[in-house]
């Protein structure tokens, strides 16, 4: 191999290996739930640059609906279909967004409307879902249920009339303050189902749980207590009930799984995911044929079409969507048997992913060595 090849061949290893540590420090930054700056990009924009090169939302038959452009939509992780207004979802921050709801266009990302939540803390909002109440009213309800350190004696669920115009709204929420019964946790999952019907679902790096709210919120100052319904799986960082309360899919950094019934449900399929800096929203489209999913850091909003077991009835057989090839996963005990690679959770990828970068920078290393070594054996030309 002359110089120019190995010059060619170590440069595909380098833009192999920024892409590596990239995917794998967002795996193991973003999944862990630390807000990891020394694991990101330099330029937030030239990895949503590189994840368009490589074309990771064709490889799962997706296609990006817009790109937002507005400068306050940096964090986006939380996003719920309107009820009231056809064809827009509204989007939230992350924890240093303050307490506002962002109405956005589905067809070029406008931002049509901005809610302020007068008296809401905002301490780390997470999630957010739309549906209708037990009086059958259009309502937008808010999770401020993120809890990093597993730390805060009682989190809080915000609920809110969804307006009726759009524009700047001032709106005060209703507040439901409740606690787990076993220990405080982390959770980035709300799932509103007919009739106002609430569970949370919690973040853990091992197994997440679902819990129910109660039916009846509680006057004044008291705080609730949510009970475990089931297991929901590792590392979920959202979710959303569909609109006829058939079905709920719970997202992670890797995977969409749709399950059949109210939490915990049956998993109907799991699909891959497109890769995104830090995927932490999910809804479903108006006709409840695709997923539609956003990112923290990240101006793509992202439609991807669901399997046939998500969309049929209940006595279709789980299958998998075409996928990017890569290892097989393994056969959950709790799970249809599935394959693919999205069924290996972030960390174990996190894992593999350092395995490559290990042995490629020791591959491009000894490149470099061996150009160097016949580099001083050539004579040098009088």
């Amino acid at each position: 191999m002359g110089r120019a090849g190995v010059r060619s061949l170590r440069q595909m290893l380098l833009i192999t290996v920024s892409g590596g540590l990239w995917a794998g420090c967002m795996a193991l930054g973003g999944g862990l739930g630390v807000d990891a700056a020394w694991a990101r990009p330099a330029s937030d924009r030239a990895a949503v640059d590189f994840l368009d090169a490589v074309d990771f939302v064709d490889a799962v038959g997706g296609r990006v609906l817009c790109r937002w452009q507005d400068p306050r939509l940096t964090e986006v992780s939380g996003i719920a279909p309107s009820i009231r207004h056809p064809g827009m979802v509204w989007v939230h921050n992350d924890s240093s967004g303050g307490p506002l709801l962002y109405g956005v266009r589905l067809s070029d990302c406008a931002v049509l409307a901005t809610v302020t939540l007068r008296g809401a803390q905002a301490r780390d909002f997470e999630a957010i879902a739309s549906g209708q109440d037990a009086r059958g009213r259009p309502t937008l309800w808010v999770g401020d249920i993120g809890d990093n350190q597993d730390s805060w004696p009682d989190v809080q669920i915000l609920k809110v009339p969804e307006p009726t115009r759009l524009g700047n709204v001032v709106a005060r929420p209703r507040t439901l303050r409740f606690t787990y019964p076993d220990m405080p946790h982390n959770a980035e999952t709300l799932l509103a189902g007919p009739g106002g019907r609430l569970w949370i679902v919690t973040k853990q790096l091992a197994n997440g749980s679902f819990y129910e709210l109660p039916a009846t919120w509680p006057k004044g100052d008291v705080v609730a207590t949510a009970t475990l319904v089931g297991s929901a799986g590792p590392l979920v960082t959202d979710g959303a009930m569909a609109a006829d309360g058939s079905r709920f899919v719970l997202r992670d950094y890797v995977d969409a799984r749709v399950f059949q019934g109210n939490p915990p449900g049956k998993l109907r399929s799991r699909s891959a995911l497109p890769a995104q800096l830090q995927g932490e929203a999910v809804t479903w489209s108006a006709d409840g044929t695709s997923l539609i999913i956003a990112s923290e850091r990240d101006n793509r909003l992202i439609e991807v079409p669901l399997p046939m077991p998500a969309t049929a009835s209940a006595g279709a057989a789980p299958r998998e969507t075409p996928r990017p090839s890569g290892p097989p996963g393994n056969r959950s005990d709790t799970a249809p048997s599935l394959t693919g690679t999205a069924v290996l959770p972030p960390l174990v990828w996190t894992l593999v992913i350092g395995a490559v970068l290990a042995t490629t920078l020791g591959v491009t290393e000894a490149l470099r060595r061996r150009t160097r070594r016949r580099g001083r054996r050539q004579p040098s030309s009088s």
